[in-house]
């Protein structure tokens, strides 16, 4: 097995692991908005028409969690880490992590959410030890990605794809 291959397992393992986190939490309250609420507490976004179904915050967080997962997922099936796909899955550990640990600290959310918290930290700074590691020569506006950029996949493909725009 060739190094190339053998450094692609830890980007292409935190790719299943964040895609299938995100599947899971996202798909979790469209299934089934009672249990999400009996674990992370009660929601207030569907009181102007006081209905059940009509979780709108909950269910667009939802969707959009489970859409992120489904990109993420794609790219772990490929075995393809591009610019883009790391700027999606930092970006959304962050900006989960960060909602979760404020709105804990305000008091508005449950602390169970401090539990997804501990779970996104984690994968940032994994992230950022791949990205240290794997890809210190990238440079960001080069119109070229060689082999000395950064490793490649099973499949002789550079993880980053493609050029910058």
């Amino acid at each position: 097995m060739d190094s190339g291959s053998r450094s692609s397992r830890i980007p292409t393992g935190l790719l299943w692991f964040q895609g299938l986190y995100y599947f899971v939490t996202g798909v979790w309250p469209l299934v089934s908005v009672r249990s999400f609420q009996a674990v992370t507490g009660k929601k207030t976004d569907h009181l102007p028409t006081g209905l059940e179904a009509d979780h709108w915050l909950v269910m667009t967080v939802a969707v959009l969690i489970t859409a992120i997962s489904l990109a993420i997922l794609t790219a772990a099936v490929r075995r393809s880490l591009s610019l883009e796909i790391m700027v999606l899955a930092v970006g959304a550990a962050i900006g989960l992590t960060t909602v979760d640990v404020i709105y804990v600290m305000r008091r508005v959310i449950s602390p169970i959410y401090l539990i997804d918290a501990a779970v996104e930290i984690p994968l940032i700074l994994a992230r950022i030890f791949v990205l240290s590691r794997f890809w210190s020569g990238w440079r960001l506006g080069s119109r070229e990605v060689t082999s000395a950029s950064g490793p490649t996949d099973e499949f002789g493909g550079r993880f980053f794809r493609g050029s910058p725009r």
